[in-house]
């Protein structure tokens, strides 16, 4: 900053052509100009030093580390800009005493802070306009210079840390609908995803300003994924429960037919077919090739009884033959059991767990890309401050 001291003036050619020259801070008057927005003090070291020149004009040049609050609007995060003031006045001076104008103007201001600045991190300096205006602090006008610094965030880091990884993960929980609801696969998977999610909203949480007035896009892109993962794990808790509900009435019918193939063996393991398919029609029903498989084997049985019997009366050796063949015959009627419980048709519950999911993917489909449009909506349509 430059001013006029009225009291120090001389002409360089009586002086030895000395056209300036530099004393001490305390030898001289400075104005007491402070920044309203400053929320710490300054603790670069400040110059010793002010340069007075021939006319009077007396300047000082300091370098300051400024910490200071600016309300950001962080509703486009991460693709917001946001405006910063930077408000020079007098501490106690009126505008009678000092009026400050502008060193430099806009323009030259904009080239000059371009030059020297090196490091911007996250953020993109675009502009830098100067406002001029009188205030009223406590009953004083007092002179007043506002810097507005206009500022663009580098969106690409945030972009590929958090916001495509959310959208991933909100596809996988798509794709898990190909797994099969059989068995906790589904649910653990579909589990993990979630907290996945979670974590990434714990880092939005600490890289997100807390100091705007609306709720950002990206708050509600975050929750509206978490919602539909979450609604989509519910529905495979409700499906393998419904799977469960049929699993368990196929088990007890599955034990009744071990009990009865139990059953149609007596203690010197000989058996009374004839019974066990008495028994097994009256108390099961079956299909059509069962039924017929199963007199075949009857058939064959009481000829192959038949030739036993006839048999037994002549030969021992004969009666142990038969009485293996009979045996293995029991294990075919068990295999047989066996293969009509695993070609059974999808029971009741079974069949509507398969409709709930068909449902729920077209619907959670059809949300998630109605949601996705109505994000990009808002976005598109907001402002930029």
């Amino acid at each position: 900053m430059a001013w006029e001291n009225e009291h120090i003036k001389w002409h360089p050619e009586h002086f030895c052509g000395l056209y300036y020259l530099s004393v001490p801070t305390e030898a001289l008057w400075m104005p007491d100009i402070t920044i309203e927005e400053m929320t710490e003090m300054d603790k670069a070291p400040p110059s010793p030093f002010l340069r007075v020149f021939y006319s009077g004009t007396v300047r000082r040049l300091n370098d300051m580390v400024l910490v200071s609050t600016c309300k950001m609007q962080v509703y486009k995060f991460p693709f917001d800009i946001q405006s910063c003031d930077l408000s020079f006045k007098s501490v106690m001076h009126s505008v009678e005493e000092i009026q400050l104008h502008e060193l430099l103007g806009p323009s030259e201001v904009l080239r000059w802070s371009h030059k020297l600045m090196r490091t911007q991190y996250e953020w993109l300096f675009i502009n830098m306009s100067i406002t001029n205006k009188n205030v009223s602090t406590l009953g004083i006008e007092q002179s007043m210079i506002v810097y507005t610094i206009t500022m663009k965030r580098r969106s690409l880091l945030h972009i590929v840390n958090f916001m495509l990884p959310v959208l991933f993960f909100l596809c996988l929980d798509l794709a898990s609908f190909l797994i099969s609801d059989r068995g906790g696969e589904k649910l653990s998977f579909k589990v993990t995803v979630l907290l996945a999610v979670t974590v990434l909203q714990l880092i939005l949480n600490e890289i997100l300003p807390a100091t705007s007035d609306k709720i950002p896009l990206i708050v509600t892109y975050c929750i509206g994924s978490f919602a539909l993962m979450m609604l989509s794990l519910l529905e495979t808790i409700l499906v393998m429960h419904l799977m469960d509900k049929d699993s368990a009435s196929q088990d007890n019918e599955a034990n009744k037919d071990q009990s009865l193939s139990e059953d149609c063996g007596d203690k010197h393991g000989s058996v009374n077919l004839h019974s066990c398919l008495r028994d097994k029609k009256w108390t099961q029903s079956g299909s059509a090739c069962d039924v017929s498989t199963v007199k075949s084997q009857s058939e064959l049985l009481s000829v192959a009884k038949e030739g036993s019997s006839s048999k037994l009366t002549e030969e021992s050796h004969d009666s142990e033959k038969v009485s293996d063949d009979l045996r293995e015959v029991l294990k075919t009627l068990t295999v047989l059991l066996n293969s009509r419980k695993e070609e059974q048709k999808p029971g009741y519950w079974t069949r509507v767990a398969k409709r709930i999911n068909k449902v729920f993917f077209i619907v959670y489909v059809t949300v998630a890309g109605l949601f996705f449009a109505y994000i990009f909506l808002k976005w598109y349509k907001a402002d930029d401050q």
